[in-house]
């Protein structure tokens, strides 16, 4: 099966040790770029740790991304620099409407996809993909799972950046959402059996005109979101939708916990009569700790202070959206509103009126060796190299979903 020519898989050369300078090197800054003076800024580590204070972020990165940014290859989707802070710019207000998809490759949760959408002026609702977004209306595994995170600073959506403790962030994809009507009722639970007639846009309801924030802070309370992302690498109509499941709707996911092998013998205790079918539920649960600590590994803010935990919201964001931390969510291709129709056993592009096609054709989410950033177009580790994480190594065994 083709893949589109915005997410082909390119061939990447062996890693270098020292940064390019001369295939890779950054486009040439323009004039206004060049009076840019980053020693009267702080380094990105400390902005993004917070302990560097800027007035304006949408210039700082900017400037950075415009530092570092690569040459452009054929066949890899780019947002220039320019049009890059325009979308931001224009998204600078209460009714914004921003995404930004960031490619996360951490040295404890290994390669995920941190989905944010902006519900207010300052603030973005945020999501962990562990395999990234579904690609192909006819997989084998439709289904998805994302884990609800922490309440971001809206000024998170711009950054690329890198470091030992953290790994490396590159903007996977970036623009603006919007939020489709549902005709699920706002007080049944959702099923993690479901088919795509369940979710036909429902075209008898007439709902006054809102903002897509509104629709997004409506449609996440009711644990039902139909959302379409207008991107630079997604194709035209994408669309997902997301769902909490009733047995995740209230409470986040509590980390299992995590037992020492005790190697002493234990002390004088009456021994109770044990026979091998007792033991096989205690087998059984260590099989699902393990599962369960795969996804607990996505909590990648462990040194969090309790203010932010208690909140669920870092610092400059507010959680009025109602967010909790570890929630998990069911995600599918929507593929009716996506483009496609059934088929036989089969979903295929639809026919449109002007004789067009629907939908598109299935991509895959590859990975951190092969996907490259669609505003500064660096790899991961090329974003490492530039933020000086040498010898840095993330973890490994992440796979793609590929049937």
């Amino acid at each position: 099966m083709d893949l589109p020519s915005s997410l082909c898989r390119d061939i990447s050369p062996p890693r270098a040790s020292k940064r390019r300078k001369t295939s890779e090197a950054p486009d040439k800054p323009s004039q206004s770029e060049s009076s840019y003076d980053a020693g009267d800024y702080p380094t990105l580590a400390a902005v993004e740790a917070g302990r560097g204070k800027i007035d304006d972020h949408l210039t700082y990165f900017k400037h950075r991304l415009t530092s570092v940014s690569r040459n452009k290859l054929k066949g890899v989707p780019r947002l220039s620099i320019d049009d890059f802070a325009t979308l931001c710019k224009s998204n600078r207000h209460q009714h914004g409407h921003h995404f930004v998809i960031h490619q996360h490759n951490h040295p404890r949760a290994g390669v995920h996809y941190d989905l944010r959408l902006q519900f207010s002026a300052s603030s973005s609702v945020s999501w962990a993909f562990p395999k990234g977004l579904p690609g192909n209306p006819n997989s084998r595994q439709l289904g998805r799972m994302a884990i609800e995170t922490r309440v971001h600073n809206l000024w998170k959506n711009l950054i690329e950046s890198a470091s030992m403790k953290t790994g490396s962030l590159l903007i996977w994809d970036i623009g603006t959402y919007s939020v489709l009507p549902s005709k699920k009722s706002h007080t049944e639970m959702p099923s993690s059996q479901t088919t795509d007639d369940e979710f036909e846009a429902d075209k008898d309801t007439v709902r006054e005109p809102r903002y897509d924030n509104d629709k997004l802070i409506e449609a996440f309370q009711s644990r039902h979101i139909r959302l379409r992302l207008h991107g630079t690498r997604l194709p035209k109509d994408y669309t997902i939708t997301l769902r909490l499941l009733s047995n995740n709707d209230n409470l986040p996911h509590r980390p299992a916990i995590r037992r020492r092998r005790n190697r002493h013998v234990a002390r004088n205790k009456p021994r109770s009569h044990t026979s091998d079918s007792d033991s096989a539920p205690i087998a059984s649960k260590d099989v699902n700790d393990d599962h369960d600590n795969q996804v607990d590994d996505l909590d990648t803010d462990l040194e969090e202070d309790s203010l932010i935990r208690a909140q669920n919201a870092y610092p400059g964001s507010t959680n009025s959206i109602g967010s909790v931390h570890q929630r998990r969510w069911f995600v599918l291709l929507d593929r009716p509103n996506s483009g496609f129709e059934q088929n036989g056993a089969k979903w295929a592009r639809r026919l449109l009126p002007d004789g067009g096609l629907g939908g598109f054709d299935s991509f895959v989410v590859r990975g951190r060796d092969h996907e490259r950033s669609v505003v500064t177009g660096r790899l991961a580790r090329e974003v490492e190299s530039d933020e000086g994480c040498v010898g840095y190594i993330g973890r490994g065994g992440w796979k793609s979903i590929e049937d």
